[in-house]
């Protein structure tokens, strides 16, 4: 079954530009810890902006739907509410 592949943009608020950096850096190994990404790398890009955008690939659809159920996960977005605005 393939993957699926995922473009995300979060516009950091304001004085939360470090951690959102370190949150999305941490997003794919915490899904991985779970089992529901592919292995394949994600990559992460910044704009002049500040906009970070992350490519990455969930195993399967099952995977992102499991995600919502997941309580790690659901911390994990929790933190990004606080730091970002993301954008799909």
């Amino acid at each position: 079954m393939p993957g699926v592949c995922v473009i995300v943009a979060y516009r950091p608020k304001p004085g939360k530009g470090d951690d959102l950096v370190e949150l999305v850096r941490s997003r794919v190994p915490t899904l991985r810890k779970e089992g529901l990404v592919s292995d394949r790398p994600p990559a992460i890009m910044r704009a002049r902006d500040g906009t970070i955008i992350e490519v990455s690939e969930w195993k399967s659809r099952e995977a992102i739907d499991a995600a919502h159920k997941n309580p790690d996960v659901l911390a994990m977005w929790e933190k990004f509410l606080r730091c970002a605005i993301a954008f799909r």
